[in-house]
């Protein structure tokens, strides 16, 4: 069975690859291990050791409490309402993350005024 630690530490590794545009294989590669080894992390089927997850953290370029975040409020509060109930595992918000972030930054900040708004007329 999984243990929903695992599973937190296994989303925030996928999620933290997938935002930083490192593939699977790649990541195996920079740490030393099979591709299969990472799906396995992924979906939390392995536990990562904290040596392995070191590893993962420096070839991620994120401190290792990053794969920790979340782990004590993941009951969605108020604020996120009406969204996935697992905005890591959501594909759309995770290309929406990517786009925006590959925005300028002067552009990006106007963009993030607009749907502050928009979302507060809704």
């Amino acid at each position: 069975m999984k243990h929903p630690v695992d599973v937190h530490v296994g989303k925030r590794i996928r999620h933290r690859r997938w935002v930083s545009g490192t593939t699977q294989q790649q990541l195996a590669d920079q740490v030393g291990i099979k591709f299969q080894q990472i799906q396995k992390y992924e979906t939390g089927m392995n536990r990562v050791s904290a040596s392995r997850l070191w590893d993962i953290a420096h070839a991620l370029s994120v401190d290792v409490s990053f794969f920790f975040e979340g782990l004590e409020g993941e009951q969605m509060d108020v604020a996120m309402e009406g969204m996935p109930s697992d905005i890591l595992s959501d594909k759309e918000a995770l290309e929406l993350l990517r786009s925006y972030y590959a925005i300028p930054e002067n552009q990006r900040r106007r963009l993030f005024d607009l749907a502050r708004v928009l979302s507060e007329a809704a």
